[in-house]
């Protein structure tokens, strides 16, 4: 006799299908894999055609992860550029907090930013739930975390490297941070990537905040989410290859800025390493 199923278990029947297991009931899953590469192909005719749904949604979404980027950013990298050259007490504390913000789940920021912006809230007034504010909001919030630990960190280690020299010519310390992150500005520009990319593949707080309006709210991730749960696979597959798109751009672009800056200090380090020489052994020059 064969054996119950357990609850959930996947299985197949004489026909072919699959099914799962419920309440003692067998609920016939929405897809095969025939049904999957119909899907596929379906999304590949939605972008070739450039679907003006499709279109709607990714342009919301680059939007309003851009304005949040944009946002962390101006406020983000100067406060990491301060706390990268500035030296007090508590400074180890401050660490752990930034790094404990780096895992800060997206739907509690959601949840918090709703609080905020509720008809209840101190932020109320302004109206903002359920809008695109309230998404660039929530996701300013999620992203200036990320923003403000890695420019600490990239000028903390330029500072190491050319504080002393500043300091002999009696700069201060915000000109000191003003010429690390000019001097750092590419990898400080790979940060302003991260930031972007940590925001577009956000899911949890503008779906919180935003209610996934149709043609007012909806961006790519709780647009993904939704046509998955109604079984419009071609949209959402379409909006996933999209998605993916975006971030493995985002991820070259940062791959190419550090090769770059990396081989900037290269050549940096050879050519102080040969006029060092130069004027150990100044018989070279004769």
């Amino acid at each position: 006799m064969r054996p119950l199923l357990a609850l959930g278990e996947l299985t197949s029947d004489v026909t072919g299908g699959d099914f799962f297991i419920h309440a003692n009931k067998k609920i016939k899953c929405p897809i095969n894999m025939d049904d999957f590469f119909r899907s596929l192909a379906k999304a590949g005719a939605l972008l070739w055609r450039q679907d003006a749904t499709l279109v709607d949604v990714v342009l919301r979404s680059l939007g309003v992860s851009a304005m949040a980027a944009s946002l962390a950013c101006g406020l983000g990298l100067g406060l990491g550029a301060w706390l990268g050259v500035r030296r007090f007490k508590g400074e180890a504390l401050v660490e752990a907090i930034l790094h404990s913000l780096l895992a800060l789940p997206s739907v509690v920021v959601g949840l918090v930013v709703y609080l905020l912006l509720s008809r209840q809230g101190p932020l109320g007034f302004l109206g903002w739930l359920f809008s695109l504010k309230a998404m660039v909001l929530a996701q300013t919030v999620l992203v200036l975390p990320v923003v403000v630990a890695l420019s600490r960190q990239c000028i903390r280690g330029a500072h190491e490297r050319l504080g002393e020299q500043l300091q002999s010519i009696g700069l201060a310390e915000p000109l000191r941070a003003l010429v690390l992150v000019w001097d750092e500005r590419q990898v400080l520009l790979g940060v302003v990537l991260t930031a972007f990319g940590r925001a577009v593949s956000e899911v949890g707080a503008v779906m919180v905040v935003g209610g996934n309006i149709e043609g007012f709210t909806r961006v790519m991730t709780t647009s993904i989410a939704l046509e998955t749960s109604k079984g419009d696979l071609p949209m959402a597959l379409a909006l996933g290859g999209v998605l993916m798109g975006v971030v493995l751009l985002l991820n070259a672009l940062i791959s190419a800025l550090h090769w770059r800056h990396g081989r900037r200090q290269h050549l940096a380090g050879a050519s102080g390493l040969s006029q060092g020489q130069v004027h150990s052994n100044p018989r070279s020059l004769s």
